[in-house]
């Protein structure tokens, strides 16, 4: 076998399995951090073996195996009066492993239970989604960083504090019960939403792709264990709404194609129904929240371009209560793009402008992009002729800067 193969193998078991396994170690010694070293060491060991030796039948039961001697050894070495009786815990179930063939048999989902886990009430509230993100959706503190417009550093500290947190308090990892659930399935529906964001927002890579189905995957999974939470529903209802897109999001050149000029022949009309009825019971059963509010303005967009609704001023009504209950500087930027359907560009960029006093704005790439577009459509092409050259500076999809790249040009070209 050649050394790429392994190697590819080895890359593909961590895009696929990370998270899966990371669930199922940590539910071990509630340590995730722990959990995270074992695994790391589990696909250095890949790297090394596989080239050589093939990969073997069950890459992950493979991962699973190494990664659970390399946890069982660390306890081993640590103080026994700390660790004594978990590390006999952990032998034992070496033995029952080994004595069941588990490296033929398949591994359980335990992810569920540690995103749930990960929003305890004993972790801090605003690193709940971002632990979410990496421990079980293998997002690297950049990328969580990124997503909610926070320094690196920043990031990447309140994830080592929450990790230790959750090992030292010996949260249990379980599905909660449904009087724990107002505290905690926010979190765990924003890390879904945000995984999904991540996935969609890279235009033409196929491991974000992989992502966004994932996340999907588990919005699901969330709506099956948990059929009386709107929330959820509504929250599935708009990843489905946008997943639909999928197909008419590139051109026959892999250019990145806005929503109003995608082809709407190309959307998914099966998973768009599916999203409208989730969306329907999801209102149904009471006050909308943020993710009912979001997928009813994409039902309103799918209104808008499948049957030619005027829908803009709903979207504006629905950004206006979106706002009150997130208070989000996004929430202002897209309902400010709303605004300009209606009102036209220059009420729109009064908004848009003001918002650039917003630190969190001057490096998210969407802002850049609106208020180059609003600022063409107003008929400033200096000020959008700078604005898409910043936006092209933040993007990180190829598609997208290509986009932005042709807008540019168009502009010059005048």
């Amino acid at each position: 076998m050649a050394a790429g193969e392994g190697r590819r193998a080895a890359e593909r078991a961590a895009r696929e399995s990370y998270g899966r396994l990371v669930a199922f170690l940590a539910a071990r010694t509630r340590d995730v951090a722990g959990a995270e070293d074992a695994l790391g060491d589990a696909f250095a060991a890949a790297l090394r073996t596989w080239p050589v030796e093939g990969v073997p039948a069950s890459p992950d039961a493979w991962l699973l195996t190494a990664a659970r001697r390399r946890q069982t050894d660390a306890l081993r070495r640590a103080e026994p009066r700390q660790a004594g009786e978990e590390h006999l815990a952990l032998i034992a179930e070496e033995v029952t492993a080994a004595a069941d063939d588990d490296d033929g048999g398949a591994i359980p989902d335990r992810r569920l239970a540690l995103m749930f886990a990960c929003a305890h009430p004993a972790i801090e509230r605003g690193v709940r989604t971002p632990l979410i993100l990496q421990t079980i959706l293998g997002l690297t503190a950049e990328d969580i960083a990124a997503a909610f417009l926070l320094p690196k550093g920043t990031m990447g500290q309140r994830l080592v504090r929450a990790k230790l947190r959750l090992r030292d308090a010996g949260i249990p990892f379980r599905v909660p019960e449904a009087e724990e659930l107002p505290e905690r399935l926010a979190a765990v529906l924003d890390a879904i939403y945000a995984a999904y964001t991540k996935g969609w927002s890279e235009v033409g890579d196929a491991a974000l792709v992989e992502l966004a189905d994932e996340a999907i995957w588990l919005g699901q999974l969330v709506v099956s264990l948990l059929p009386d939470e709107p929330e959820a529903k509504g929250m599935l209802a708009l990843l489905l709404y946008t997943a639909a897109r999928r197909a008419a999001r590139r051109d026959a050149t892999g250019a990145y194609v806005p929503l109003e000029a995608q082809d709407t022949r190309l959307w998914d009309a099966s998973l768009i129904a599916v999203a409208e009825r989730l969306l329907h019971q999801a209102s149904a059963a009471g006050q909308g929240g943020r993710y009912q509010l979001e997928a009813a303005i994409q039902s309103a967009h799918v209104a808008r371009r499948l049957k030619g609704i005027a829908s803009w001023p709903a979207v504006i009504a629905l950004y206006d209560h979106l706002l009150v209950l997130t208070g989000s500087p996004v929430v202002i930027l897209n309902r400010a793009v709303a605004r300009a359907e209606v009102e036209g560009p220059h009420a729109a960029l009064t908004e848009v402008v003001a918002l650039e006093a917003d630190e969190r704005m001057r490096s998210y790439q969407p802002y850049w992009a609106a208020r180059g577009e609003l600022s063409l459509r107003a008929g400033d092409v200096a000020a959008a002729a700078e604005a898409l050259t910043i936006a092209i500076g933040l993007s990180t999809g190829e598609a997208v800067k290509r986009y932005l790249v042709g807008r540019l040009g168009s502009l010059r070209s005048r």
